[in-house]
């Protein structure tokens, strides 16, 4: 499979990813006025990179602040099927004063995403 045939079949899964990696934004309680990016499939930049393990082909998708380029996350489809994602969010927790929220995560196969946002306790 070429990199186009690799974008196309894993499009639903990643569609999936990005809703769950939104909805975990979400769930930690940011004001609809703050600016928030998401992660979008449609939005990604793309490339294969091979298995040292398989030799198979893994997709990896990247996404980049627009304003400065600086990434913001990733997501890897493996070739054993399995996916791990990261989102940054980078922001003062909005309802947890002590808690600072450095991204979101999922990983996971088709039929089982799992996700949760990644902490950090602010130094006192």
């Amino acid at each position: 499979m070429d990199l186009a045939e690799h974008i196309t079949a894993n499009r639903p899964l990643a569609e999936a990813i990005c809703l769950r990696l939104s909805e975990e934004i979400n769930k930690l309680g940011f004001a609809p006025s703050e600016s928030l990016a998401y992660p979008s499939y449609g939005e990604a930049r793309f490339e294969l990179v091979k298995d040292p393990y398989t030799g198979g082909h893994n997709l990896t998708c990247h996404w980049f602040n627009e304003a400065n380029k600086q990434r913001l996350g990733r997501l890897q489809f493996n070739s054993d099927g399995s996916f791990y994602a990261e989102f940054d969010v980078v922001k003062p927790h909005p309802r947890k004063a002590k808690w600072f929220v450095e991204g979101v995560t999922a990983w996971g196969q088709a039929d089982n995403i799992k996700a949760e946002a990644k902490l950090l306790p602010l130094s006192q």
